[in-house]
C-alpha cells in the first residue's frame, strides 16, 4: 500500500505538469487493497486515473483449470461534477481474500466461481484455494482481460508473471493518469460525464429494479454511510482472528 501510494503521488504531480504520467511498481509481496482507491485519488485532482495490479497465480485461463494469472484487478476513475465514475473490478470471479473470508466464515461459494485441483467445479472455498478461480465472466473475454492485466502489471513493470520469477515476492502495479486538458476542456468533460450519468440513471428499468447505478456509486454511498455511523461490518470469525493477531502484536 505504501509503494502504490507513492506511485500515485508521483503520477499525480507529473500529470499535472505534463498532461500525462505513468509509473510501475514491483518487488512488493502483498495486496495493495482496493485498487479503485488509487484511481479515485487521481480523479479527485481532475485527472483520469488508471490502475492495474497483479498477484500470485490463482486464476485459470479459459478452457483450463490450472492457475496461471493473478486475480488482476483494474480500475478507471473519471471525474464528473459530483462523485467520479470509478470502475473497480477484479478480472476473476472472486478475489483470493474472498475465498479466505468464506473459508474463515465456514461459508460455501457459488458453484461457478472456481475449480478444485482436479478441474471439478467446487463450492468449497478451501478446495478452490487449492485449485483455481475462474475469470469474472467465465468466458474467453474475461480471460483475455486477465491476460492484459498480467502483462501490464507484470513484465512491463519488472514484476513476476504467470508463475515466472518470484511470484510470491515480486507483485506488480501499473498506475497512469491523463489530464483531460490534453484533448478537451476539463470542466466540459466533467459536465458531459455528469450528463451521461443522468442519462444512464434515467433509462427505463426492468421489473423489480429500483434504481440504476453507475460504477462506483454504490461504494461511494456505502463509504459515506460508514463514515457517518463510525461502524464497519466484519464477519465474526474474521474479527476474532484480527483481534488475535492484534493481541500478539
Amino acid at each position: 500500500m505504501l509503494v502504490v501510494d507513492k506511485a500515485v503521488e508521483i503520477v499525480k504531480e507529473k500529470a499535472k505538469k505534463s498532461g500525462f504520467a505513468i509509473a510501475g511498481t514491483f518487488n512488493t509481496n502483498t495486496s495493495s487493497g482496493a485498487i479503485g482507491y488509487y484511481a479515485s485519488r487521481l480523479a479527485a485532482e481532475g485527472l483520469i486515473g488508471f490502475a492495474f495490479g497483479r498477484s500470485p497465480q490463482r486464476v485459470a485461463v479459459y478452457g483450463s483449470y490450472e492457475p496461471v494469472f493473478g486475480t488482476n484487478p483494474l480500475a478507471v476513475a473519471i471525474p464528473s461534477e459530483q462523485d467520479p465514475i470509478i470502475l473497480d473490478m477484479s478480472t476473476a470471479a472472486t478475489s483470493y481474500f474472498g475465498l479466505v473470508e468464506a473459508q474463515t466464515a465456514g461459508r460455501s461459494i457459488p458453484a461457478d466461481f472456481a475449480y478444485d485441483n482436479q478441474g471439478n467445479p467446487t463450492t468449497d472455498p478451501q478446495k478452490a484455494i487449492a485449485g483455481a478461480i475462474r475469470s469474472f465472466d467465465r468466458s474467453y473475454k474475461g480471460s483475455g482481460l486477465a491476460l492484459i492485466g498480467e502483462i501490464l502489471a507484470g513484465p512491463l513493470v519488472g514484476a513476476a508473471f504467470c508463475g515466472i520469477g518470484d511470484s510470491k515476492g515480486n507483485w506488480g502495479h501499473l498506475i497512469f493518469a491523463i489530464d483531460p486538458e490534453l484533448l478537451t476542456d476539463r470542466d466540459k468533460l466533467a459536465s458531459n460525464v455528469s450528463e451521461i450519468i443522468r442519462k444512464v440513471k434515467s433509462t427505463k428499468k426492468l421489473p423489480g429494479v429500483g434504481e440504476i447505478f453507475v460504477p462506483g456509486e454504490r461504494e461511494s454511498l456505502l463509504a459515506r454511510q460508514r463514515q457517518e455511523s463510525g461502524l464497519i461490518e466484519v464477519e465474526d470469525n474474521l474479527l476474532a482472528e484480527l483481534r488475535k493477531v492484534a493481541g500478539e502484536a
